[in-house]
This record gives structure tokens, sequence and C-alpha cells, in this order.
């Protein structure tokens, strides 16, 4: 279980792209956008993007927009960086579900990622928040539709002090593995965001974070499958930026980050020129 201490893990990386069981994970770098820029602000963001130079050959890279420049970033992103959303509706197709985007529509135009479960979401702002179990559905639905899911779980300040950390993200994973058959998680991903590092420019320490990516592993060991714990990618999500993604994304289970206001800035490719080669 995770502590406040500095703790260590070594674990081999195994496992692939789609997360098959055979060859080296890739890693993913999602960047979440939240909701963020006018119009011609993402523009220009694409454009540093689009100059910004290679990507690694073992690095998938998705950027989640926000829904009404989903259309302009399909457009105009680069074709090695995919395009997603930041969530997507509960509903299964067309219907009377005011404000609602389906994952079905999200498949229809053009993105291959959602993000499901972002702890704003699970919190809520001026809302109810998602429960675990509403989150699972929509990642399965997601799933159905042909997307592939960044599912992310994470603990509060409180929850990291008190050395409930696991407790909490398995809570969060306990009704995912209930919904998903093992096929399933070849296209899940799971970001881990300790909540307490959303945002705030605190990040866990590489140990910390490997530590509680190797407990994450373990727990799906346990609860789902041998073969989909060695494969399946997990992401970091703490106030990842260039100045530590290197620091972070060497550690044994640490399959990526999901990125929040680094992916704003040319930063973002700092990240992913930090992967390990």
């Amino acid at each position: 279980m995770s502590s406040t201490a500095t703790l260590q893990a070594n674990r081999p990386k195994g496992s692939s792209s789609e997360n098959s069981v055979e060859g080296p994970r890739r890693y993913l770098i999602g960047g979440n956008w939240k909701c963020n820029g006018l119009y011609d602000e993402n523009v220009e963001r694409i454009n540093v993007f689009n100059g910004a130079g290679a990507i690694p050959s073992n690095v998938d890279v998705v950027l989640c927009v926000p829904y009404i420049h989903i259309p302009m970033a399909l457009s105009m992103l680069r074709d090695d960086i995919e395009v997603g959303a930041q969530d997507c509706g509960n509903n299964t197709g067309d219907g009377a579900f005011t404000g609602q985007i389906g994952a079905h529509q999200l498949k229809d135009i053009g993105c291959t990622w959602v993000i499901i479960g972002h702890s704003e979401r699970r919190e809520g702002f001026g809302m109810a928040g998602e429960p675990e179990q509403l989150c699972a559905e929509k990642c399965k639905i997601a799933l159905e539709k042909g997307l592939k899911v960044m599912f992310a779980i994470g603990e509060k300040k409180e929850e990291r002090e008190a050395g409930t950390t696991m407790e909490v993200c398995a809570k969060q994973l306990e009704p995912l593995a209930a919904i998903l058959n093992e096929e399933d998680w070849a296209n899940v991903a799971i970001a881990y965001e300790p909540v307490w590092a959303i945002g705030t420019g605190l990040t866990a320490t590489p140990e910390m974070a490997q530590d509680t990516h190797a407990d994450i592993r373990n727990w799906i060991k346990e609860h789902v499958s041998e073969a989909v714990a060695n494969a399946v990618r997990i992401q970091y999500g703490g106030s990842m930026k260039g100045a530590n993604a290197v620091d972070l994304l060497k550690q044994p289970d640490i399959d990526g980050g999901l990125i929040g206001g680094a992916s704003l800035q040319e930063d973002f490719f700092n990240v992913i020129r930090g992967v390990p080669q």
C-alpha cells in the first residue's frame, strides 16, 4: 500500500501499443486541454505543435481538446498526434440527452480516444460528481463504440496522508474490472492522477509514483489477469512537465503521462522527448 514516505519498487516493463502481451509497452502521452483556449489561441497551439519536431517511434501521442475545437484539431493537427475528447455521455446512441456528446458521435467525427473519470468530473464543479459505477459504464460504452479510453483514478491529499491511496484507487477500479471483459482492456490505459498534484505544481516523487503504479498493476493482476496487468499502460498525471518527465518516465511501471497545463505549451514536447529510448 502506498504511503507518504518515498517508496521504491522495481518491476520490469513488459507489453505493447494496443496492450498485447508481447513486446515492450509503448509510451502514451496524453494532453488534456480542459476548458482552455479560444479558437485562434488553440489554432496557434496546434501550429506550434505541428512544428515542434519528430515524435519518438515508441510513443503514442493524443490531444484531448474542448469539444468545440475537435473538428479544427482533426483538420489541422499533424497526423502523428491523435485527437481525443475529455469525456463522453453514458448514452449508447441518439436521443433526448440535452447537452450530452455520445461516444458514437465522437467516433463518427474522427476521435480515437476519450478521457473517462477525470477527478474534476468525479468531484464535480458546481454540479454533482460522477460516481464510480457511472465512470465504469461510460468506459464500457466508449469501448463498444470503438474509442480507446484513458481511465483516470487517484486519491486526495488527505487520503494519501492517511495511507489509503490504494484503497481509493481500488474502489475506482472495481466497477471497471466487473464490467469489462479481458479483450476490452486492450484499448484501456489507466491514468493515475493524484488529485493533490493536479494543477497545484506538486508532484509525487518518481519513487512514490512508481510505488503506486506498481500497486495498481498488482491489483489488476489479482482482479483481472496477469496478461492484462503486464500489458496495460499506466500513465502518471500529477503535474508532469518537461522538467520532471525524464525521472518519472524512466520508472518501470510508468508508461506515459496525462498532461494538463504543460500540454498547452511547447513544453508538451519536452515531456514527449523525455521518454526512454
